[in-house]
C-alpha cells in the first residue's frame, strides 16, 4: 500500500476527476511522482469531496518527500471518510517517514479497526515498534557518549598537580591530559581505533621545536620485550632532552603483546574482562597516572566508558619517564 495507489472510489466521484485520477495513477506506476501529484491536484479541484484523490496525492506527494503536504491530505482523506482503512494507512506511512513512530502505530492501529485481517498493516505496527527501539537506543547511545566527563575523572589529579608544582603549571599539564584524551575518545568513536603515540608538553622556552615535535608514534613498541625496552630508552631520552614538561601515552589495548598489562596474578587480575579500550598513561616528574577507557560496540556504533583509573605501579605501559623528583622550572 505505501508504494501504491488506489483506484478504487471511497466516496464521491466525477467524470472528468476520475479521468484525471487514472491518468495520475499511471503517472504515479511510472514513477513520476510531480506529474501524478499535479493531475491528482487537478482531479480535486473538479471532486473536492473525494477521499481517494487525497489519498493518492499524499502517496505521491510522500514519494517526493513533502511529508507535511503528504500529512494534511492523509488527514483530510480520513476526515471525508473517517471508517476507511486507507486514509489512516496512508497517514502512519507519513508519519513513519517523518519517524513520529508512536503517532505512526497509533496509526496503523486505527487502519486495523476497519480492516482487522490486513496482514499489510500488522507488518507495519511490527516493523515500526522495531524501528522505535532502535531510535530510542540509539538515543541512548549517543547520550553515553556526549555523557563522558573527562575533567571529572580527572579530578584527583587537578589537586595533586596544583598542590605539588602550584596552579598555573598544574593547569598547563591537566589542559593537555584532558585535550589528548578528549581527542583519543572522539577518534575512537568515529573509527574504532587509535594510532599509539607519546604526546609531550614542551617547553615554549626552551624545546627545539624544528628538533623535537609534540608526538612520537610508538606502534612497534609493544612487539617484544626487545622493541620495549628500546622504545622506553628513546622516550626517557626524547622527553629529557625536548625539555618536556609532562608526556601522555596513548595506545589501544589489542596492539599490545608485551607487556600485557592487563593479564596478571592476584592483585594484578585484570577487572575488565576481554573487552576492547584503550589506555592513557600521563608521565610528569611528580605524577603519574593511568587511566583505562573501556569500549563496547553496541548497535554498530563504539561506545567509551569513563576513563578509570588504574593502579600504575601494577599495570604501568611504560616504566616512568621522567627522573625524580626533580622538577622543572
Amino acid at each position: 500500500m505505501a508504494g501504491s495507489v488506489t483506484g478504487g472510489v471511497a466516496g464521491g466521484g466525477g467524470g472528468s476527476g476520475a479521468s484525471l485520477k487514472d491518468q495520475g495513477n499511471e503517472f504515479f506506476k511510472a514513477g513520476n511522482y510531480l506529474k501524478a501529484a499535479a493531475l491528482y491536484t487537478q482531479a480535486i479541484k473538479i471532486d473536492p469531496s473525494n477521499p481517494t484523490l487525497y489519498s493518492n496525492r499524499a502517496a505521491a506527494f510522500l514519494q517526493l518527500v513533502k511529508l507535511n503536504k503528504a500529512l494534511a491530505d492523509a488527514e483530510t482523506a480520513i476526515t471525508l471518510n473517517p471508517k476507511w482503512e486507507k486514509g489512516y494507512f496512508r497517514k502512519g506511512c507519513v508519519l513513519e517517514a517523518m519517524e513520529r513512530y508512536d503517532d505512526a502505530v497509533a496509526a496503523f492501529h486505527e487502519a486495523l479497526q476497519y480492516n482487522p485481517q490486513s496482514a499489510e498493516v500488522s507488518k507495519k505496527i511490527k516493523r515500526i515498534c522495531q524501528l522505535a527501539k532502535e531510535k530510542q537506543r540509539t538515543w541512548e547511545l549517543e547520550n553515553i557518549k556526549s555523557s563522558i566527563d573527562v575533567k571529572k575523572s580527572l579530578d584527583t589529579l587537578k589537586t595533586e598537580l596544583a598542590e605539588t608544582i602550584g596552579t598555573e603549571r598544574s593547569d598547563e599539564a591537566f589542559s593537555f591530559l584532558v585535550d589528548i584524551i578528549e581527542s583519543a575518545i572522539k577518534v575512537w568513536h568515529e573509527t574504532g581505533k587509535l594510532d599509539p603515540k607519546v604526546y609531550f608538553l614542551l617547553d615554549k622556552e626552551k624545546t627545539q621545536t624544528d628538533k623535537y615535535g609534540p608526538a612520537v608514534n610508538i606502534d612497534k613498541a609493544f612487539e617484544s620485550p626487545h622493541t620495549h625496552s628500546n622504545c622506553f630508552s628513546f622516550l626517557r631520552q626524547y622527553a629529557e632532552e625536548s625539555f618536556s614538561k609532562a608526556a601522555c601515552l596513548v595506545t589501544p589495548k589489542n596492539i599490545i603483546a608485551y607487556p600485557q598489562v592487563w593479564k596478571g596474578q592476584g592483585s594484578r587480575k585484570w577487572k575488565h574482562g576481554h573487552g576492547d579500550g584503550f589506555f592513557i598513561q600521563f608521565e610528569s616528574p611528580v605524577s603519574r597516572k593511568l587511566w583505562f577507557v573501556q569500549s563496547s560496540t553496541e548497535m554498530g556504533q563504539t561506545v567509551c566508558k569513563n576513563p578509570e583509573l588504574l593502579d600504575v605501579g601494577l599495570h604501568e605501559v611504560f616504566p616512568r619517564l621522567f627522573k625524580e623528583p626533580s622538577i622543572r622550572s
